[in-house]
C-alpha cells in the first residue's frame, strides 16, 4: 500500500508498506481524507515537533476519515462497510486520568503520527490503516470525507473554548487565525460567544475567520495601535484564547483581558522562558488555563458536522493525492494561500 512517510526535515517520501492486520477489538480502514495539521507540517519543515525529533521513518496524519473495509476479533461496535471519522487519540483507558474522564492527559496515550514516544506511533496518511474500534464514529453517506476529518481539529477548539467556561454573552479575543483559531471563532459561536475579534498578522486568514463568525479581525501587523483600544481601563475581553503560540501574542491577551478574566493558552509556545508577564496575571487576578486536545469533545464535534450547525467549507483549501504529497505540504505552509489542505484518496 502507499503511504506518506517522513524520515526528517524536508524528507516526505511516497513508499510502499505492508498493508496492517487489525488486531483485537481494531478494525481495518480504508483512508478516504485526510487534513495536514501543524504538527505535519513541523515534522515536515524541521524533523520534530518541540522536544520530539523524527528518529527513525513515521508515517504522518491525524486529521482522517475512511471507510471499515475489515474487523478483528470482538469487534462489535462498528460494521464493515461504514463510513468513519477517527479519533487519533488511543488512551490506555486504565489509568488515573482516564478512569477519571480525563483522557486527554493520559500518561500512556498513543497518537497517530507522532514521534513523542520510541517506537514511534505510526499515522493515518495510509491507503489502509488500523483504529481501535472505540476510536471511530460512524459517519452518514451525507458527509464528505474531507468535512469529518476536520472533526479532530474541531474537537481540539471544542474543549478549548469548555476550558474558557461559561462564554454565553462573552466578549472573546482570539490571537492566531489559523486553522484552530478559526475553528475557535466557530466553537465560541455555538458556546454563545457575544462579540469575537481574531487577531492575526496576515489579511488573507482573517477574512476566513470573517467567514467563520468573527465580529471584528485586526491585523497587528499593519494596525499594532488598534488592539492598544481593548487595553484601556484594563482590558475589554472576558476570556482570551491564545492560539498562536507567540508570547507576543500571549502578552496582548493579559493586557487585554479585562481584571478577573480568564486566558487560555491553546498555541504551544516555543521551548524556553516565555518571559510572561505574570505580575500583570497577579494583580489582575487573571485565571491562565491550559488546553490540550479533547476527550469526549471528538463525538460532539462529529455531531456538529452531520447536524450542520457548524460549515467547515471556509477552511478547505485543496485536496491532493498521496503521489502529491509533496505538492500539498508547501501549499498548506503558505499561510496566504492555504487554511486547511487536505490529502484524498
Amino acid at each position: 500500500m502507499t503511504a506518506c512517510v517522513i524520515h526528517g526535515a524536508k524528507e516526505l517520501k511516497i513508499e510502499n508498506r505492508s498493508e496492517p492486520r487489525p488486531q483485537e477489538g481494531e478494525v481495518l480502514v480504508r483512508f478516504g481524507a485526510g487534513g495536514i495539521c501543524g504538527s505535519d507540517l513541523h515534522y515536515y519543515h524541521e524533523g520534530r515537533v518541540g522536544d520530539f525529533a523524527v528518529r527513525e521513518p513515521m508515517v504522518l496524519g491525524h486529521e482522517v476519515a475512511g471507510e471499515v473495509v475489515e474487523l478483528g476479533p470482538n469487534v462489535t461496535t462498528i460494521q464493515a462497510g461504514q463510513r468513519v471519522a477517527v479519533n487519533p487519540t488511543k488512551a490506555c483507558r486504565q489509568c488515573n486520568y482516564c478512569l477519571s474522564g480525563r483522557s486527554n492527559l493520559c500518561r500512556n496515550v498513543r497518537f497517530f503520527g507522532s514521534a513523542a514516544r520510541f517506537p514511534h506511533v505510526q499515522g493515518a496518511f495510509a491507503e489502509f490503516f488500523t483504529a481501535s474500534q472505540l476510536q471511530c464514529v460512524p459517519i452518514p453517506e451525507s458527509l464528505s470525507y474531507r468535512v469529518a476529518a476536520c472533526a479532530e481539529p474541531f474537537a481540539v477548539t471544542l474543549h478549548a473554548v469548555a476550558r474558557g467556561g461559561n462564554l454565553l454573552g462573552r466578549r472573546v479575543l482570539v490571537t492566531g487565525s489559523g486553522p484552530i483559531g478559526v475553528l475557535v471563532v466557530a466553537a465560541a459561536r455555538l458556546a454563545g460567544a457575544a462579540q469575537i475579534v481574531v487577531t492575526d498578522l496576515f489579511d488573507e486568514p482573517l477574512a476566513i475567520a470573517e467567514r467563520m463568525g468573527a465580529s471584528r479581525v485586526v491585523n497587528v501587523k499593519a494596525t499594532s495601535s488598534e488592539l492598544e483600544t481593548f487595553t484601556r481601563d484594563g482590558g475589554w475581553f472576558d476570556v482570551a484564547i491564545e492560539v498562536s503560540g507567540n508570547a507576543r501574542a500571549l502578552e496582548n491577551c493579559i493586557d487585554a483581558t479585562r481584571p478577573g478574566g480568564r486566558i487560555v493558552q491553546v498555541g504551544l509556545l516555543p521551548a524556553g522562558n516565555s518571559g510572561t508577564p505574570v505580575n500583570k496575571v497577579t494583580a489582575k487576578e487573571l485565571k491562565l488555563v491550559g488546553t490540550f486536545r479533547f476527550h469526549e469533545e471528538f463525538q460532539w464535534a462529529v455531531d456538529a458536522l452531520v447536524a450542520g450547525r457548524i460549515d467547515v467549507g471556509p477552511i478547505l483549501s485543496g485536496e491532493f493525492s498521496f503521489s502529491e504529497a509533496v505538492s500539498a505540504f508547501e501549499l498548506a505552509s503558505d499561510r496566504r494561500k492555504a487554511m486547511k489542505v487536505s490529502l484524498v484518496a
